[in-house]
């Protein structure tokens, strides 16, 4: 059994060190500890820094790609190491590394295929009573949207045995959390949520400069996901919506021709007419988009199994490799 531990990293010379340093070696269940890091176009020292304290492997991108795009980087690396199950952790020590042995043993114990670090959020002194609130309601929100019992839908520190990684595909190039979130829940995948101990802050989140940013830029992120994967929860209750706006503006036109003589109600007819028509395209955009939701669930099921032909087969993957001593 091997277990890879991944760090996405921009820049990280400075704290890198002392998170490498907190990570094991040796975990109960597992033969092989190895550490990865996605090297997302750091312009210091990082990649040297990173073989200097012990890492295994490093996926350099040449320039930023994004944090997603780092993440799916690393679990494609891992998967062609011959990954059994990958952690996800943070490079700047935000998670706990005490905590990985809490981490995987739902996977070992075969109770779960994705397990995720719950910060506690609540009870984290440095966010704001406003950003716990936001991470609790945002939370609310991902559990109903994804189906699936997120104690913590923003952590990062989380475990993947291989099949489920296998099955993640990222579209967003801004974050994972909850995407992959989503992509549990299509592919039937069993979840647990693991306490984890949050270490305070080294520097401010790169991610989000002010908790209106991080509001605007997970909302955005909600917003566009449920687009992409749940259409018709979109588009038909709006759409609905406007068609009872139109046949409620439709009403005194109706009412008047029901008791002559009637009168035009020429704003009625012309509001009610722009509403109806609003409301079946409105309702024609949610059927195209499930259409669309379709093709991409057909996606990634053909990625899975194209992933699968790779790693039988052995196609390498695109990393640096430790030099031996």
């Amino acid at each position: 059994m091997k277990l890879f531990i991944q760090i996405p990293c921009l820049n990280e010379a400075e704290f890198l060190p002392a998170t490498l340093k907190a990570l094991p070696r040796e975990v109960e269940g597992f033969d092989e500890v190895y550490w990865l890091i996605i090297d997302d176009g750091s312009t210091d020292n990082t990649v040297q820094v990173a073989f200097d304290a012990g890492v295994d492997y490093v996926v350099r991108f040449s320039h930023n790609q994004g944090l997603a795009s780092a993440f799916q980087a690393g679990v494609d690396a891992c998967l062609k190491l011959g990954a059994d199950v990958i952690i996800n952790t943070d490079a700047d020590n935000q998670y706990d590394a005490s905590a990985i042995p809490a981490l995987v043993r739902p996977i070992l114990d075969g109770h779960a295929d994705v397990v995720v670090g719950d910060r506690d959020t609540n009870s984290v002194k440095e966010f704001s009573w406003l950003k716990r609130r936001l991470q609790k309601f945002g939370t609310k929100v991902v559990q109903n949207f994804s189906g699936v019992p997120v104690t913590d839908a923003t952590s990062g520190f989380r475990a993947f045995d291989r099949d489920a990684a296998m099955q993640i595909n990222l579209v967003s190039k801004f974050t994972y959390t909850i995407e992959s979130l989503i992509q549990v829940n299509e592919a039937s995948l069993a979840l647990a949520n693991t306490p984890v101990k949050r270490n305070d802050s080294v520097r401010p989140s790169r991610l989000f400069g002010s908790t209106w940013k991080y509001v605007r830029r997970n909302a955005w992120t909600m917003i566009r996901i449920y687009l992409q994967y749940r259409p018709l929860k979109l588009f038909m209750p709006l759409g609905l919506l406007l068609m009872a706006g139109s046949i409620a503006a439709f009403m005194p036109w109706v009412i008047d021709n029901l008791n002559p003589p009637a009168t035009p109600h020429l704003q009625s007819v012309i509001v009610g007419a722009v509403l109806f028509l609003t409301s079946v395209q409105v309702m024609l955009y949610g059927v195209i988009a499930d259409s669309i939701y379709s093709v991409r669930s057909l996606t990634s099921k053909t990625l899975k199994r194209v992933r699968d032909v790779e790693l039988r087969v052995g196609v390498e993957p695109n990393v640096l490799k430790k030099q031996s001593d």
